[in-house]
């Protein structure tokens, strides 16, 4: 494998996840969003090539609720 273009995490709570990861990879957000059909809130990071994207479930029926 020669990179890791995008990767997703699951998190409880986003606001308190965008801290941690702001501070543990030393840059911010730059977008976030909130996508009703899929029942997320997301946040965009993106350390070297690689683009993080934090997921927080907004309702159990969400496919990231389980995670």
């Amino acid at each position: 494998m020669r990179k890791i273009a995008h990767l997703g995490i699951a998190v409880k709570d986003i606001d308190t996840s965008i801290k941690i990861y702001e501070a543990l990879l030393n840059t911010k957000v730059y977008k976030t969003e909130a996508v009703e059909s899929e029942g997320v809130k997301t946040a965009f990071l993106q350390s070297g090539e690689t683009k993080i994207e934090l997921l927080e479930a907004t309702n159990p029926d969400s496919p990231i609720a389980k995670f």
